[in-house]
């Protein structure tokens, strides 16, 4: 019997969509139903290496882990990775396809919505439920014609649709009627009910207003979920700013807030430390001084670096080395350290050479091969563990790699410099292992600080989520969307 479908739109992007989806996933998997997280088209910087080899968003990664399974190509089929402001590499069960502006992506779209069918259709054969998560809004009038990442997607599948809504950010009535009136009648019938996400107050002066919604609209309010403080979850791509303030701040770590930042959610796990402060710095804003460094992934590493340049980091990082600070390059990072970066095929932007910051003795070519790889090893520093994946164009070489920051279960990695305050790699997860975070915190300059699980804690995340769902939701309703018993 074919797995049934759900399918989760939000009224606008981060309206809970993905946060949503997790903790159903998570109540259905404690249940014992077989579920299976699915995108069928995601644009994020944020991304996670498959058990088939491919390459998915962030969020279906963290779905997976809520459904008890390990990340699979097909829980999102299509996945845009923006290189510019105009066009994005384009990846197909996990496997990049070359870059395409948007005209191009759109006369691509019947070749994606045949993969992103074709993925449904395996899981459909494996699993009893399938939890579908939108894309933006359904209601973008210029994003209609050839759909699949909402509507699009609902009415090939023939599956029910809930409307999720933020009320945080206030409008939250406007927001789900008027996404409504842009539907086409087929559409709006397909909406089986509302959920208002991120409550805060007093649900008698909530209900008149929930009342009317129901009356006006037909359809009924599945439930209000409460604002959830601290939950520290991968975000999809936007970057947390909260510094952490107050007297006991002992360790600062800044990191660039690169155009084109990739997979950000590297430095998630220090960001739960205490005694040190994470702050991302954003164009126009002073570089402060601080213990660490952080340089992160991005897509377009050669348009990063001219960034960085025009808006004084290269002498910011030098300064920084001069004062004894700690300095740590990730993936795209570690490739600025070095010399020279080269783009011969035009992977990343227009083909040619730039000097990198030549801190470190290598250089770095950019291959049209992309390598994916979940990786397992040693820290040099301390001889910690350390887990987590590759995802990068470039391969690097120099005699600074004689120096491995890692030994991974493929063969060293990254570098060290002689001086031991540089530290570049190519692995993505660096800080999740309890005993390498802490290693490279002292590293940085705290002597004594609390190991950071960064599994563990998106693991108490997935597990507020379902609670969320079992306590505000009307789960009868979503056991006979779902078609359970």
């Amino acid at each position: 019997m074919p797995a049934s479908t759900l399918m989760i739109q939000g009224t606008t992007s981060d309206a809970g969509k993905s946060a949503l989806v997790t903790g159903l996933c998570r109540w259905l998997h404690r249940r014992g139903v077989r579920v299976a997280p699915f995108k069928p088209q995601n644009m994020a910087l944020n991304s996670a290496v498959t058990v088939d080899g491919g390459e998915i968003g962030r969020a279906q990664a963290v779905q997976a882990q809520a459904c008890g399974l390990p990340p699979h190509s097909d829980f999102n089929p299509v996945l845009l990775k923006p290189a510019s402001d105009v066009g994005a590499q384009v990846i197909v069960h996990g496997r990049a396809r070359g870059n395409l502006d948007a005209v191009g992506y759109h006369a691509f779209k019947p070749l994606a919505m045949e993969a992103v069918l074709a993925s449904h259709r395996r899981l459909s054969g494996h699993y009893q439920a399938i939890v579908v998560e939108g894309a933006g809004s359904p209601a973008e009038i210029n994003l209609r014609d050839g759909d699949i990442a909402n509507m699009g997607f609902a009415e090939a599948v023939d599956c029910p649709v809930i409307l999720v809504a933020d009320i945080d950010r206030g409008g939250v009535f406007a927001h789900l009627v008027g996404t409504l009136a842009l539907l086409s009648a087929s559409e709006r019938a397909r909406v089986k009910g509302f959920v208002i996400n991120r409550f805060r107050g007093d649900m008698a002066l909530l209900q008149p207003g929930l009342d009317w919604l129901s009356a006006h609209t037909g359809k009924p309010v599945l439930g209000v979920l409460p604002y959830l403080h601290g939950l520290t979850l991968p975000a999809e791509d936007a970057l947390a700013h909260e510094p952490r303030t107050g007297t006991d701040v002992r360790l600062r770590v800044i990191a660039p807030a690169l155009p084109r930042i990739s997979n950000h959610t590297d430095l998630d796990p220090l960001r739960q430390v205490p005694q040190l402060d994470l702050h991302w710095i954003g164009p126009g804003q002073a570089i402060p001084p601080a213990d660490l460094l952080v340089l992160p992934g991005s897509k377009a590493v050669a348009a990063d670096l001219a960034w960085l340049r025009q808006h004084g980091w290269e002498a910011a990082i030098h300064r920084h080395l001069r004062y004894g600070g700690r300095l740590v390059g990730i993936c795209g990072g570690l490739q600025m350290l070095g010399t020279a970066i080269h783009d011969p095929h035009g992977v990343e932007g227009p083909p040619g050479s730039v000097a990198g910051l030549g801190l470190l003795a290598l250089e770095t070519t950019l291959a049209t091969d992309k390598t994916l790889r979940e990786s397992h090893g040693r820290l040099h520093l301390a001889d910690a563990p350390v887990r987590g994946y590759e995802i990068h164009h470039g391969i690097s070489h120099g005699p600074a790699l004689a120096r491995p920051a890692l030994q991974l279960s493929h063969g060293p990695d990254g570098a060290v410099s002689e001086d031991g305050q540089i530290l570049g790699t190519y692995l993505h997860g660096l800080f999740d292992t309890p005993a390498a975070c802490q290693a490279l915190i002292r590293w940085a300059g705290l002597s004594q600080t609390d190991a950071v699980d960064g599994r563990q804690l998106a693991e108490t995340a997935i597990e507020r989520l379902a609670d969320a769902v079992a306590d505000h939701l009307d789960t009868r309703a979503l056991d006979t969307l779902l078609e359970l018993p």
